[in-house]
């Protein structure tokens, strides 16, 4: 009998216990254990974790979160924390690690198994931005929720003659500002790929004016550089992967945007909202084929693989490809959103 540890690790994510339950059942259908350590690689380097069943999944696939807690922890941070993921694996006797994560989950994962560790990976992260998959799960709820966010704030910005600027997550990656702004019909999307004067934004929002519109939707990325003016970060502090903590473009930018036009603006940051509360059917589903396709890779013994959605296919595709390097927006997606600013 074959017995699987299990982790998430980074951010929350919808579709984190469609995955889970997937694993579980998968597992269960072969006749093997599971068991789900706490807080993701900090749980593994302490060795906290519960015995998951059939039980313990029950009516989880709705629910958004995850059941088994999740942590920015970086096992390569502290000296000897790799050694302890080693031991725990070992004194569990266990015959793989599913690591269900996003670039920084996933990386570490990668350095484990060059370590001779047998992990297996599972995309996730809401920016969509790993390499070697079409989608990772929990993009399309966040998708989804800041396309209506867009839809209300447009009748907000009608009703007042208003330019309303819409901060949106994907650090280094702008899918989800980009696709939104299409989807939500912004009137201005601006992505981290492709940097901006504040001159060139307010172009678009004075061309639409004397057009005859009264307002604009500014749909702009939390990593979004406007060119000239220094980044704008939440603070200084860096995360266990050395990511800075991102966050007020959108304030600054309305500021610029008001001072330059003189049009009333206005900015609401998405935040976390993004990332929380029930998955679509979509992310569902993905997580779900993602949950079993990855106990499949433990029974081949496809150590260092993570699991992958290609076209309409789940395939296995080595841990090196997904973190090698982002999977940013190409210039072609952001000539189809240029379309629709004047």
């Amino acid at each position: 009998m074959k017995r699987i540890g299990m982790l998430t690790g980074g951010g929350d994510c919808p579709g984190l216990n469609a995955v889970i339950r997937g694993v579980v059942q998968a597992a269960k259908a072969e006749g093997w254990q599971v068991i789900g350590f706490k807080q993701g690689w900090k749980g593994i380097i302490n060795n906290i974790f519960v015995e998951l069943n059939e039980k313990s999944v029950a009516e989880i696939l709705p629910r958004g979160g995850t059941i088994l807690g999740t942590s920015r922890t970086n096992p390569y941070k502290q000296e000897g924390d790799a050694e302890k993921v080693r031991a725990t694996i070992k004194k569990n006797k266990l015959d793989a690690v599913i690591a269900i994560g996003g670039e920084d989950t996933l990386g570490a994962g990668n350095k484990l198994s060059k370590d001779g560790m047998p992990i297996i990976g599972v995309p996730k992260t809401i920016d969509n931005d790993l390499n070697a998959t079409d989608y990772t799960f929990g993009y399309d709820t966040a998708l989804n929720i800041a396309t209506e966010c867009l839809d209300r704030i447009r009748t907000t910005a009608e009703s007042h003659d208003r330019v309303m600027v819409v901060e949106i997550m994907g650090r280094h990656a702008g899918w989800i500002a980009l696709e939104a702004g299409i989807a939500g019909g912004a009137d201005v999307v601006l992505i981290p790929e492709v940097s901006l004067t504040i001159d060139e934004i307010c172009g678009y929002i004075t061309k639409q004016r004397a057009r005859g519109k009264n307002f604009s939707v500014v749909a702009v990325s939390e990593g979004f550089s406007i060119r000239g003016e220094e980044i704008v970060t939440a603070n200084k502090e860096l995360d266990a992967f050395g990511h800075v903590l991102l966050g007020g473009v959108g304030e600054r930018l309305a500021k610029l945007i008001e001072k330059k036009t003189g049009y009333e603006t206005r900015s609401t940051v998405l935040g976390h909202i993004q990332r929380g509360g029930t998955p679509t059917a979509f992310d569902r589903v993905l997580g779900t084929r993602f949950g079993v396709k990855a106990v499949q890779l433990v029974k081949e013994s496809k150590f260092g693989h993570m699991v992958s959605l290609c076209g309409r296919d789940i395939v296995a595709v080595p841990l090196r490809e997904a973190v090698g390097e982002l999977k940013t927006v190409p210039a072609d997606m952001y000539e189809l959103a240029k379309i629709f600013f004047g």
